[in-house]
């Protein structure tokens, strides 16, 4: 019999993990926002102000940095996030990439001003494993543009190796003008 003819055998497998995920309802944030600059929101996150997002508290990304077109990211993956051949899911790595790909635009964006990703190109370069070491991830604003903006993205882990590189552009819709 070869283990894909076994039924599950939870004693395998060990007890189950489980892991809880708090956040405030987005909405008061979000309306927020539409009176703030993007970079006054996005430090209001940081300074813990207002409520981060709750995909950051999902996926545990912190702000470290702000400054003109270029953010900071940070999150130390845990074994939640991992796929079935053993490390941590690209997808994470891609939404640290798109991530701060749209902060570093949304930096430069002035209140009513708000930002939708149109495309992402991610070179996964090395494996991410959930060791307890802290991915790195930086953004910054190669064009911007008033109707689309262009950025790019590097991710590094805890030994300062890049595991991702990513280029990606943003379209800007202005509330105040737009209908």
């Amino acid at each position: 019999m070869t283990d894909l003819e076994q039924t599950f055998d939870a004693d395998r497998f060990g007890t189950p993990r489980a892991k809880t995920v708090s956040w405030y309802d987005p909405m008061p944030t979000a309306d927020l926002g539409r009176t703030l600059s993007g970079r006054e929101l996005l430090e209001a996150i940081r300074d813990e102000r207002i409520p981060a997002p709750p995909i950051a508290k999902l996926m545990g990304l912190c702000i470290e940095e702000i400054g003109e077109g270029r953010v900071v990211f940070t999150c130390v993956p845990d074994e939640s996030l991992y796929n079935p051949i053993g490390m941590v899911h690209g997808g994470l790595v891609c939404t640290l990439a798109d991530t701060v790909i749209g902060c570093s635009v949304h930096t430069l964006l002035e209140p009513g001003v708000g930002y939708t990703s149109i495309d992402l190109t991610v070179s996964y370069l090395r494996p991410v494993h959930a060791d307890g070491t802290q991915l790195r991830a930086t953004g910054l604003v190669t064009k911007p543009g008033r109707r689309v903006a262009f950025a790019n993205a590097e991710i590094v882990d805890g030994a300062g190796k890049v595991v991702a590189t990513a280029s990606g552009s943003v379209l800007i819709m202005d509330a105040r003008t737009d209908s």
